[in-house]
Formats: structure tokens, C-alpha cells, sequence
């Protein structure tokens, strides 16, 4: 059984992510919940937000990859950017997979891309019921399992793509109509 990812991101999406490793080493996400920078991805040099026990890992983006690739072993140092939600908010999202895209716009004041002229958004498109039966028969990393050590298998299918649109594609019409 290969358990769908939960998170993918978009080529541009993974070009910023690589800028800012550049400057500031390695990185993590947190898909915000709210409050006064509403509920958008976050992304700060890794460690620098407390990651709670009872948080849920979506996934650990690999910066060595390209739309469409699979990797062939763990992303490590600032080629693995792990992105994380509220268990609160996950129980809500679980359904969900979420897709890390990059728009123009002035990103959160706390986020690291905001002097980018650039913001991190996420997008997403419901799992199919298959897929949510393959989900609810895995337990997903904690946050309390990542201080001990514990970390996801590498990803199994592509977890770049090209276009949001490639991963979110609009009921009804094909990806590259989007474009």
C-alpha cells in the first residue's frame, strides 16, 4: 500500500524554499491556523517555531528535486524542509491534500519570504475515498515522535510538480487548460 502524500509543493514554491535555505540554512513550515496572519503557510529557519507534541507532520519537502521526480533516499540539512500543522487543525485538513504554491504578494510579517515579494500559499483538493482508506490506516508523525528521533519514509511518488494546477486540477477540465 503506498499512502498518498500529504503535501506537495510547486516548482516555484521549491525554488523559494532553495533561496531562502541559501540565506538562512535549514528551514521548517507550519501551516498557520489563523489569528492575525490568517491561515497561511508559514516558513521559518528550522527550529525557530516550537513544535508541540501533539502537531502533526505533513510531510519533509526535498529540495533536490524537480517536478515529477521520486527520491531515491531522505532529503537531510537544508535540502529537507519538514512542514507541520496543529493537531487541531489537521483533525479539520485531514482529508485534504495540501499543495505549497508561491504568488506574488507580500508574504506574513513573520514568514520568512516576505521581503521576497513573494507569499507561500496553500491549496489543496480533497483525497479520493481510496485514498482516505489508505490514510486511516497510518497513524501520522507527531511531534513528540520527531524529538525522539522517529522520521517519514521517503516519499513514494512525486512531491514537486510544475503547477498547482497539476495537483489541485479544477473538476471538469484538464490541468493544461489551466495554463
Amino acid at each position: 500500500m503506498t499512502v498518498p502524500l500529504r503535501i506537495v509543493a510547486t516548482e516555484g514554491a521549491v525554488d523559494l524554499l532553495r533561496t531562502l535555505a541559501g540565506r538562512h540554512g535549514p528551514l521548517m513550515m507550519h501551516q498557520s491556523g489563523g489569528c492575525c496572519d490568517g491561515s497561511a503557510p508559514m516558513c521559518y529557519p528550522d527550529g525557530d517555531f516550537i513544535v508541540g507534541d501533539r502537531d502533526v507532520l505533513l510531510g519533509v519537502l526535498d529540495l533536490r528535486l524537480s517536478a515529477g521526480e521520486i527520491p531515491k533516499n531522505a532529503p537531510s540539512g537544508q535540502e529537507a524542509v519538514p512542514v507541520w500543522i496543529s493537531g487541531p487543525q489537521f483533525d479539520v485538513w485531514k482529508h485534504t491534500r495540501l499543495v505549497l504554491d508561491v504568488v506574488p504578494g507580500r508574504g506574513s510579517g513573520f514568514s520568512l519570504e516576505s521581503p521576497e515579494g513573494l507569499r507561500f500559499l496553500t491549496r489543496g483538493r480533497a483525497f479520493t475515498p481510496a485514498e482516505n482508506h489508505d490514510l486511516d490506516a497510518t497513524e501520522p508523525l507527531l511531534g513528540m515522535h520527531w524529538e525522539r528521533g522517529d522520521r517519514p519514509e521517503p516519499a513514494a511518488e512525486p512531491q514537486v510538480v510544475a503547477e498547482a494546477a497539476d495537483a489541485c486540477p479544477v473538476p471538469g477540465r484538464a490541468a493544461e487548460d489551466l495554463r
